[in-house]
């Protein structure tokens, strides 16, 4: 073949989409959760065992668990967002053989789709979680290249001194390898050997805030997570209630992955009565007959706050934000990832910092 002929030749693209693209982008799963449900010979297309990397189009018929996945091209996923204060004694699982409450529980069913956590938190930690109908959005966010800072209020026990801040920012050896925090901030309360802090980290490792100040000889006494990258957790929300985030709110969060607006679904009127009828009532405090069931005693299950005495029921910590929206543009402080022009990968982040 000559070298004319080279040039002229075109490469042909590979047909279809990525399967796990495909079923994120529809609600059923983050890419995560849809490669290891094909590593696992969970799911098949037109009637045989999918495999990693495999591109299917509308043609394809898709199978999850025997049952079909029925997809429109023209119904793209709906991106729905809630944010919800998670209470202790909560696991991020939909369900657990051991039949303990899950985060799952309370949330409202969707209408088309499925809730996706955005992340974890273990039984024992509070605050901040969010759920998504769209799995591209739920896979940005997890992903460790998009760098979403993760800020928490943990009380620890023990003495603090500069050099172990130091040590804590500049980075230590865990058992799955180098880890810190990117910034740490003393806050008000605390009495003797307990000490309020605000730390940001990067990733989302299991247990990682817990670790990194055991890694230092402290005992983490209580942990609250107050914000994901641009979303904060305001005092308005209750624990054990969840809200539904605003299209504003969702568009800022997308932008900061790199992903264009999308419009809500729209409600018929019913729809959205009971819809607001849930959110009122999620909005309020909880009743007498409907308290958080928890793994410790009352007065160990309360939110991160600092400076509560033992003896009194801990009250809601108001993170930095108290109203209004819990989505802020980024200050100059947070430095907003601008998104590639062809709408990829954010081209660079600063370090995050709990807001002051």
């Amino acid at each position: 073949m000559s070298e004319q002929d080279l040039q002229n030749t075109e490469i042909t693209p590979p047909a279809g989409e990525k399967l796990q693209k495909v079923l994120a982008r529809i609600g059923v799963g983050s890419r995560r959760d849809v490669e290891a449900w094909i590593s696992q010979g969970r799911i098949k297309v037109n009637g045989v065992e999918a495999t990693l990397g495999q591109r299917v189009d509308l043609h394809d018929a898709i199978a999850v668990d025997g049952k079909l996945i029925k997809r429109e091209e023209a119904a793209e996923a709906t991106r729905r967002v809630i944010m919800y204060n998670k209470p202790d004694g909560e696991i991020c699982t939909r369900d657990d053989p051991e039949g303990r409450p899950t985060v799952f529980d309370r949330l409202p069913r969707p209408k088309e789709g499925r809730w996706i956590n955005i992340g974890r938190l273990d039984i024992n930690t509070t605050g901040l979680l969010l759920f998504t109908t769209d799995g591209e959005l739920a896979n940005r966010l997890m992903h460790p290249s998009y760098e979403m800072d993760r800020e928490y209020a943990v009380r620890v026990r023990g003495e603090v001194d500069d050099e172990m801040i130091e040590r804590l920012k500049a980075g230590v050896m865990l058992e799955d390898g180098p880890a810190k925090f990117t910034d740490i901030q003393k806050a008000p309360g605390g009495e003797g050997f307990n000490h309020w802090y605000h730390c940001v980290v990067m990733e989302g490792r299991n247990r990682e805030v817990r670790r990194l100040w055991e890694s230092q000889g402290m005992v983490v006494s209580r942990l609250k997570r107050v914000r994901f990258g641009p979303v904060f957790l305001n005092s308005d929300l209750p624990m054990g209630r969840w809200r539904e985030m605003s299209q504003g709110e969702i568009d800022i969060l997308a932008a900061e992955v790199g992903l264009q607006p999308v419009a809500l679904p729209a409600m018929n009127l019913k729809a959205k009565d009971k819809m607001e009828r849930l959110q009122r009532k999620s909005s309020r405090p909880l009743g007498r007959g409907e308290r958080v069931r928890n793994l410790r005693p009352s007065h160990e299950a309360g939110a991160a706050a600092p400076a509560e005495r033992p003896a009194r029921q801990p009250r809601e910590e108001a993170p930095r934000k108290s109203r209004g929206s819990a989505v802020a543009e980024r200050p100059s402080d947070m430095r907003k990832r601008p998104a590639k022009p062809d709408g990829g990968k954010p081209a660079g982040r600063g370090r995050g910092k709990p807001r002051g």
